[in-house]
């Protein structure tokens, strides 16, 4: 149970630190980066030096987060090659790439009259320049994906802040800022960041950071209809819509907007829903391709698991079983009884979770291999608990209500059809400018490529 005494230390890590590492959970969802986000804004307001870094895609629904292209892809690896160019006396214009045979050639151009020598020109190694790292909503480091596995050395260096809310939580931090009775990470941030307030005596939630931490109670309890709601999350909801958190607009963004692809999608894989009653097993699979078909992603599979529970209601257990690229097989679980434990299922494959919402990956396997040895994972678990026979014959009521998926099947494909027909008579509207400056334009010459500068 997170306490006072854990945010007084957390407060007080912070404030001797400068360069701060936040690294959000994998796959990327509204409770990570509404938590890694909002840290950074924090961190900003205290006069930090945040950095936010998430390896996954962030899905199109995230992206009407507040300050979401803060977050990047990558830090500098010792590997890294770092090249300083001293720019007082000169600006440069353009930065061209071009092969010669086994070399290849930066060359720098600077901009007017101006002149660069190789006195302008340092060469650096790369290195990891924090003094703290920060992870939110990871049970354990294996959840970082291959960031993790390149960056050990910073694991090991740094002192490091475990602040997350998953029953799986394997305490890895130095510093665990861990609540399981939290409904998400977000619920548990704040209270911190309003003792930060009280501490620092300075205003620091906003209706940004506000709105970031709505999110992750919002997305993490199904817009509150999971079995993980509880008092104490209505109570954090309705205290953040108070600081000016845009509930209306995380609504419509992540429950009221479905892009064609994924109505096409949320038919395919309803349409190949299997069930084993005698178990109270449903599940479901996504393959690469029914994602290349119905031109989805595998991220706008997030409600369909919610669409499954919804229309079985003899389930205990269901699953999505998804296909990822370089045989990577993730695997979301549901239970609808507290009997059943989910967060068990997914650490028997090395994941983890909640008893009712738990998840877990699996490597170098494929689809249909993967799908085979978890639900005979599954049946041998719920014959076990259900007591049912190895040659047992008798098999209860149907547990899908059929007609209830058909007709969400004819409401799906209705709306694609009238989608189909928006896009075909509406313009896109025009992308709003971005706050921040974008990346130097490219434009490429036969075997050259060249980065052009503009003030």
């Amino acid at each position: 149970m997170a306490n006072k005494s854990t945010q007084k230390q957390i407060i007080d890590l912070i404030g001797r630190s400068e360069k701060i590492l936040i690294l959000p959970s994998s796959p990327a969802d509204g409770d990570c980066l509404g938590s890694a986000i909002s840290m950074y804004l924090i961190l900003k307001k205290l006069g930090k030096s945040p950095t936010v870094v998430c390896e996954d895609t962030i899905p199109d629904l995230l992206k009407f987060l507040p300050n979401i292209q803060i977050v990047g892809s990558k830090v500098l690896s010792s590997k890294d090659l770092v090249i300083n160019i001293d720019c007082s006396t000169a600006q440069i214009d353009t930065i061209k790439t071009k092969k010669v045979g086994d070399l290849t050639q930066l060359i720098i151009t600077p901009k007017g009259e101006g002149h660069f020598t190789h006195r302008d020109i340092q060469l650096n190694k790369g290195e990891i320049d924090f003094d703290l790292l920060i992870t939110v909503d990871t049970a354990e480091l294996s959840q970082l994906g291959s960031f993790y596995e390149e960056h050990i050395s910073i694991f090991q260096e740094l002192p490091s802040i475990n602040i997350d809310h998953h029953v799986s939580n394997t305490h890895f931090g130095k510093i665990n800022y861990v609540d399981i009775m939290a409904s998400s990470t977000t619920e548990l941030l704040l209270p911190l960041y309003e003792e930060m307030e009280k501490v620092k005596k300075i205003s620091l939630i906003d209706e940004d950071i506000a709105t970031l931490l709505l999110t992750g109670i919002i997305t993490d309890t199904g817009s509150f209809q999971n079995a993980n709601t509880t008092p104490r999350a209505f109570a954090k909801a309705a205290e953040l819509v108070a600081y000016g958190a845009r509930q209306q607009e995380i609504i419509q963004h992540i429950y009221k907007t479905k892009q064609l692809s994924q109505l096409k999608l949320w038919g395919r894989v309803l349409s190949k829903i299997q069930t084993d009653q005698s178990h109270r097993i449903v599940w479901s699979t996504v393959s690469q391709q029914d994602l290349k078909d119905t031109e989805s992603k595998i991220e706008q599979t997030g409600d369909i698991i919610d669409e499954l529970m919804t229309n079985a209601p003899g389930a205990e257990v269901i699953l999505l079983i998804k296909e990822k690229e370089d045989n990577v097989v993730s695997v979301s679980v549901r239970t609808t009884s507290a009997a059943v434990d989910g967060a068990a299922i997914a650490e028997n494959f090395g994941g983890g979770g909640h008893t009712q919402a738990a998840g877990f990956k699996l490597t170098n396997t494929e689809l249909r291999d993967a799908e085979y040895l978890v639900i005979e994972y599954v049946r041998k678990m719920q014959a076990e608990r259900l007591g049912i026979a190895e040659n047992n014959d008798d098999q209860p009521e149907p547990m899908i209500d059929v007609e209830k998926l058909q007709k969400r099947a004819e409401e799906a494909q209705k709306a694609t059809e009238n989608m189909i027909k928006v896009e075909k008579t509406t313009k896109k509207s025009p992308k709003k400018k971005a706050d921040f400056k974008p990346a130097p334009p490219k434009e490429s010459h036969g075997g050259e490529v060249i980065y052009k500068f503009e003030d």
